[in-house]
């Protein structure tokens, strides 16, 4: 497709584009590979070690809901090359701070100023690829969100090779390099496609759906359905980073499984997060947004009010995966939904706004889960709560529509007139 004479970037290379960055970033959620070699090399507390991996989560939160805007007015290309460059220094400011093993420097770096470029490339190229697929928004987004989910189990086994043959600190210089290269490369494939796409796309044959409204993020944040879409993400996320952070005790205290075997569990959870992320977001293409939700609430709520009942460990193991795909899916069909009811004047500043419902819950879900389990003495009682919770987001998944319904009558409505 070409415009204007002037030769279009292939939309697929930018959605590879888009997947390098998500790739580079999500090794955050390796993090936990460092949390030995810390311990064992200079002797801080576990706590205070994975207090990183919080500050560098609440820290993307918090720039994807303040740099929002940022990324629509300087567009992708600038606002990638930001991230790269925080998420970079980042890297690097914590291989300097471990050489020099200084805690607080470590927190700074990879926390603080990892954390802003992880909320930046964490926006970036997914309200880019919401522009360039009008016709499958959800895989696009699915594509980008899922090298997030996958990355790390790329970066594991790379991290583990580096430290045990170069130390800490050179792991952490060769990772801040690469990271910022692939990031960099990334960054300037990246574009929004040209004024008129929209309408050039469709008139090509294709199929696209209207978007139900144009609105700013500012105004966006006036109505209810952004706040029912906030709700909505927040429990799924709340939910899904609780079950994470007990998976490995609670599925040996409630099915019997060794220590081995939950350890391998969890690393299988995060494949099913990742296939999650691309499998739900394209269902929602052929399905809707809404229906998607609503299906990921039904599902969760028979299968946290299950859980407690089963003994057999095959059993509690596929339950485990299929919530892990619904965790996955949440993050990766939002985009495409904003998308959908909002439409693309504002997307990335809007969707940072909607990720504050992640840091959020990243701060809730572990620390509710621990403490019903203390309370109660039985993870039972952590999984029927939010399984109580999935009742309340799929009431509100069912009011979303009443909105979006009405907004759809009131567009058919103004065409008829005009």
């Amino acid at each position: 497709m070409s415009q204007n004479g002037k030769k279009l970037k292939n939309r697929w290379l930018i959605a590879l584009a888009a997947v390098g960055i998500h790739i580079s970033i999500g090794s955050v959620y390796a993090w936990s590979v460092f949390t030995n070699p810390l311990h064992d090399q200079f002797g801080w507390g576990l706590s205070s070690i994975s207090l990183t991996f919080s500050i560098a989560i609440l820290f993307l939160g918090l720039s994807a809901a303040f740099m929002g805007h940022f990324v629509e007015k300087y567009g992708p290309r600038v606002s990638g090359m930001v991230s790269a460059s925080f998420f970079g220094i980042g890297m690097v400011g914590a291989g300097f701070a471990t050489a020099m093993e200084s805690l607080w420097l470590l927190y700074v770096s990879y926390g603080v100023l990892g954390g802003i470029g992880l909320g930046v490339g964490y926006i970036t190229p997914v309200s880019t690829l919401v522009k360039w697929f009008p016709d499958r928004r959800g895989l696009a987004t699915g594509l980008a969100i899922m090298g997030f989910g996958f990355a790390a189990m790329i970066a594991s086994p790379i991290m583990e090779s580096l430290i045990d043959s170069v130390g800490i600190s050179q792991t952490f210089y060769t990772l801040g390099a690469v990271y910022f290269v692939i990031m960099i490369c990334a960054a300037l494939y990246l574009e929004r496609p040209p004024e008129g796409y929209m309408k050039e796309f469709a008139q090509g044959g294709s199929k696209v759906k209207q978007d139900l409204s144009q609105l700013t993020a500012n105004e966006a944040v006036k109505t209810r359905r952004f706040w029912f879409l906030w709700l909505m993400l927040f429990i799924n996320v709340t939910c899904g980073i609780a079950i994470l952070a007990v998976a490995s005790p609670m599925a040996q205290e409630l099915a019997g499984l060794s220590v081995a075997a939950a350890a391998t569990m969890v690393g299988i959870m995060g494949v099913f997060n990742g296939l999650g992320r691309i499998g739900w977001a394209s269902i929602s293409d052929y399905i809707g947004r809404p229906a998607v939700y609503t299906t990921f609430f039904a599902i969760q709520i028979a299968t946290f009010f299950l859980l407690p009942s089963i003994t057999s460990a095959i059993v509690f193991q596929i339950i485990l995966f299929l919530i892990m795909t619904c965790y996955g899916g949440g993050f990766a069909s939002i985009p495409a939904y904003i998308g959908d009811i909002f439409g693309t004047k504002q997307l990335g500043a809007i969707h940072g706004y909607i990720l504050t419902a992640w840091a959020a819950a990243g701060l809730v879900g572990p620390m509710v889960a621990s403490w019903i389990r203390e309370a109660t003495d039985s993870y039972a009682g952590t999984l029927y709560i939010f399984g109580g919770m999935f009742i309340v987001a799929l009431i509100v998944s069912l009011v979303i529509r009443i909105d979006i319904k009405k907004l759809r009558e009131a567009n058919q409505a103004k065409q008829i007139a005009s």
